[in-house]
């Protein structure tokens, strides 16, 4: 129990810092509502999948040094420099008010919005270190006992990214936020461009 609690509270604490996963769910849900961001929500939460199946499974692509990894960092970074962009280039164009579409529209909006979830999650550099030192803390654990693990894992990053998405996607909450929207989206976009620049850093003399 004692391992269980601390594993879930390093895990948790991981999730309340924001990062691009929670940068991604809260402008679509701010532009495009909440159905839509659960789309980017549920991909961030199968790419989170992969990395934890990866690391509780020993997998060496994420061993640190590994070329594979450093590959998985360069193509990361390459990713948060190009989202860093986008909002940069779109801070203060965000409706606040979906458009109203039709059921057609609105599947292909999630369809999309699940494929740049599942993009911004595994291509996130931080995620393939944070879960291979978790795996490294119950290593010694059973099959069972690691799949339950991964369990809560999954489950934790899902339900975390969809509370945000219902609470920006909610209309008084925007009411109350629009005018600092501008100015979110333009810090996300610097942090997410520093990110990408601090890991480039730390690759070249690391």
């Amino acid at each position: 129990m004692e391992q269980f609690l601390l594993v879930a509270t390093a895990h948790f604490l991981a999730l309340l810092s924001p990062g691009p996963d929670f940068f991604l769910v809260a402008r679509t849900s701010a532009s495009a509502g909440w159905r839509v961001a659960s789309g980017a929500c549920l991909g961030i939460a199968l790419a989170n999948g992969v990395f934890i199946g990866a690391a509780f499974a020993g997998v060496a692509v994420l061993h640190a040094g590994s070329a594979m990894f450093v590959a998985l960092q360069l193509a990361g970074c390459a990713y948060l420099l190009y989202i860093g962009v986008l909002f940069l280039r779109h801070a203060g164009h965000s409706s606040l008010t979906p458009a109203a579409t039709t059921t057609g529209q609105a599947a292909r909006g999630w369809l999309g919005s699940l494929g740049m979830g599942f993009a911004s999650g595994i291509l996130n550099p931080k995620n393939a270190l944070f879960y291979a030192s978790l795996a490294s803390m119950i290593g010694s654990s059973s099959v069972v006992l690691k799949g339950l693990y991964a369990g809560w894992m999954f489950s934790a990053v899902l339900a975390w990214d969809l509370l945000v998405a219902l609470a920006i996607g909610n209309r008084r909450v925007l009411r109350r936020f629009a005018q600092a929207l501008p100015w979110l989206e333009r810090a996300s976009g610097v942090m997410l461009m520093a990110l990408a620049v601090g890991v480039l850093v730390h690759l070249a003399w690391g």
